[in-house]
């Protein structure tokens, strides 16, 4: 059984369940990190096929594709952080949390939404003192040349974006009436197994 929360068909688009700006800003981030994962995944797709199709007709791979692939790597993983957060596909360990009444779901959900941001936002400022002590070393990949500082900016990009969507979420659960788990996703779960 797949246990998920109940959201918008995200074929027609994702759409800012926040009011003025706060739903502006919540369309942008969404749209930012849409073009990271899908610009992620295809040229990481495309790295790899290139990298096979010249192992098997020149016998040699392309020297640098491991390289990019970890640049990749790192991006759809930190980019993914918000899109899970924004789309309440987030890790839910909810035993406590699902015996309360909906107050106390709602109370808690802020306190998590919260705390979550709190720590997002440390671990960026961790992330960010990471890459200033690699910028500081100077060192660079060997096949590239690229500093390795840069190929870890998209962490504390990450984790940034995610901090600001849990605040988001907090504050959607403050003005609403019911619990959500994101801005858009209202609490609850859908069985969508099916008996064979």
């Amino acid at each position: 059984m797949t246990n998920s929360a109940t959201e918008p068909d995200e074929a027609e688009g994702y759409k800012s369940g926040l009011p003025g700006p706060l739903g502006v800003v919540d369309l942008l981030i969404a749209k930012i990190e849409a073009v990271m994962l899908a610009i992620g995944v295809l040229l990481m797709a495309l790295n790899t096929c290139i990298n096979v199709v010249a192992r098997f007709v020149f016998g040699e791979g392309l020297f640098f594709s491991g390289e990019i692939n970890r640049i990749l790597i790192i991006l759809i993983t930190f980019a993914g952080l918000g899109y899970a957060a924004r789309h309440g596909r987030h890790i839910r360990m909810s035993a406590i949390y699902d015996t309360l009444p909906t107050g106390g779901r709602k109370v808690l959900m802020i306190v998590i939404a919260l705390f979550t941001s709190v720590v997002m936002f440390v671990l960026c400022y961790f992330s960010v003192e990471y890459i200033l002590n690699l910028y500081s070393r100077g060192r660079v990949l060997p096949a590239l040349g690229i500093p390795i500082w840069l190929i870890y900016i998209w962490v504390p990009i990450g984790f940034a974006i995610t901090g600001v969507q849990y605040v988001l979420t907090a504050i959607k659960n403050m003005v609403a009436k019911d619990v959500y788990l994101s801005t858009s996703v209202l609490d609850g779960y859908a069985d969508t197994e099916t008996e064979i």
